[in-house]
């Protein structure tokens, strides 16, 4: 009986090997239209080096609400962010962000899952399919390499097809190690993968699917500046926020994906607050509707200080609703964000001598992350 089980399991990873081949989704992607943008000419993206092209100072960005469904082909995954990609590109972005578990959907590759939707919840799912032993990490670690093949041949076939920047939001794919963890990545105009970023601070349901935390903030560098990706929990603390600034970060995108019934108040409680803390851009792509018994809502936005807003209230654009997919856009004026920052003294009121020698003790003092059912 354990051997046809066996069996049975590695035929299933074939087959979602073939589904996933990027070879296929390269060829599905490069059957649609391509407008000429900023960053696209018909040899390939600008140059940006010394000597080349300048830069301006202003950037228009794109922060993606993206609606959660599952998805049973790499086809249709990389159709539905093409489409989001296109409608952002058609309004002049440069820069496109797209919220938190964005690959999430791709679960629904998994044969007969669709039939499990109405489990009530995700854990609900996993556990009749396979048991009570089995965590929602372990169905995102066997799915991993397929998942990782399609998020990531989806994104950087469109970021360079495009020639746009793109946050691809966030995926739950499996580290070397084994862990399972909550990444996003940034790409380039070219395609290449910039870098990628790992969810820091969970929410406790992501302690109970058993994921585990990145340790690392990372900046990436654009020609216009400097850009940092941590993922919606992240945005709840005032530190990184400032730790990305420090190294140099002008621009913060937050992908989000709050798993709660929408309030203005609250949804804004991380982005909005940082935002105004730190001097910075901020970008806040959010996921919304349901998905195996999880309802999501949020409003995208882009956030400003408030003196670089027009009305004076912190937020350049935003969603109408908190339910519905769109795309959200917005000019950034990195210029103007430096000369307040020249203005108001923002490094100059910064005191490091304090921070050193009191960060390292009070962290001291907070107890360690709840160990959940973590390995």
């Amino acid at each position: 009986m354990q051997f046809w089980e066996q069996l049975k399991e590695q035929a299933l990873r074939y087959y979602l090997l073939w589904r996933s081949d990027p070879r296929r989704i390269s060829r599905f992607l490069s059957r649609f239209e391509y407008p000429q943008t900023p960053l696209r000419t018909g040899a390939g993206t600008r140059d940006f080096s010394p000597g080349g092209d300048e830069v301006s100072s202003k950037l228009r960005v794109a922060a993606v609400q993206m609606r959660v469904e599952l998805v049973g082909s790499a086809e249709a995954y990389a159709e539905k962010i093409y489409r989001l990609v296109r409608q952002a590109v058609a309004g002049g972005a440069q820069l496109v962000a797209f919220p938190e578990d964005t690959a999430t959907g791709l679960i629904g590759l998994l044969p007969g899952l669709e039939k499990l939707a109405g489990a009530g919840s995700l854990e609900g799912a996993v556990k009749e399919m396979a048991g009570d032993q089995v965590q929602v990490a372990d169905v995102f670690r066997f799915l991993g390499p397929a998942t990782r093949r399609i998020h990531e041949a989806t994104f950087s076939n469109l970021a360079r097809l495009f020639g746009v920047y793109l946050v691809s939001g966030s995926a739950l794919l499996p580290r070397d190690d084994g862990q399972v963890v909550n990444v996003a990545h940034f790409y380039g105009p070219d395609g290449r993968l910039l870098g990628a970023q790992e969810k820091c601070h969970f929410i406790p349901l992501e302690w109970e699917w058993g994921l585990q935390p990145g340790n690392e903030l990372r900046v990436f560098s654009t020609p216009w500046t400097k850009v940092a990706t941590p993922i919606c929990m992240d945005a709840s603390f005032f530190e990184t926020f400032r730790l990305a600034s420090l190294q140099g970060a002008e621009v913060v995108v937050i992908p989000t994906a709050n798993p709660e019934e929408y309030n203005f108040w609250k949804a804004l409680r991380g982005i909005w607050p940082r935002v105004q803390e730190s001097y910075v851009y901020g970008i806040n792509p959010c996921l919304v509707g349901e998905l195996m018994g999880i309802k999501l809502t949020g409003r995208a936005g882009i956030f400003a200080p408030l003196a670089l807003s027009p009305a004076g209230d912190g937020i350049l654009a935003q969603a109408a609703s908190f339910k519905e997919e769109t795309v959200v856009l917005a000019d950034l004026d990195l210029e103007a964000l430096r000369q307040l920052r020249r203005e108001e003294g923002w490094a100059e009121g910064f005191n490091r001598t304090l921070y050193e020698k009191y960060l390292p003790q009070i962290y001291d003092f907070i107890p360690g992350p709840p160990p959940g059912n973590r390995r």
